[in-house]
């Protein structure tokens, strides 16, 4: 079966996110990856074999609309990295997307060892 699968990354965390699908672009391959436009352009740089498609930046609603995609059911997972050290301008919208993921009871990682999990699990397996 086919995801999609949500790739979102504060600043801090890009890198660490694109080299998390590195290590697991052979599992990401063939799901459909959506990321927040600034995620998604580090992603591709890092790992130009894997297609993603591309939101708005999270601070200019990309964040809401992946909000919107995991309740309309076209969002299977979400992978989010978040900067837990930093303050975000767009908070409120973070906490908006993490409340719609738990009210639609999609798999969550927030940081490369759950995202392994998710993994090691299964869940990426075709």
């Amino acid at each position: 079966m086919t995801l999609t699968i949500a790739l979102v990354a504060h600043d801090r965390m890009k890198p660490a996110l694109a080299e998390w699908a590195a290590r697991h672009r052979r599992e990401l391959a063939p799901h459909n990856l959506v990321c927040t436009a600034t995620t998604g352009g580090v992603l591709r740089e890092r790992n130009p074999d894997l297609a993603v498609a591309t939101v708005k930046s999270g601070p200019l609603g990309g964040d809401q609309q992946i909000g919107g995609m995991i309740a309309e059911g076209r969002v299977q997972a979400l992978i989010f990295f978040p900067d837990p050290l930093a303050p975000q301008a767009h908070d409120v919208d973070v906490k908006a997307l993490l409340r719609i993921a738990l009210v639609y009871d999609v798999p969550c990682a927030f940081n490369p060892a759950t995202a392994d999990l998710l993994v090691a699990g299964g869940l990426l397996a075709r």
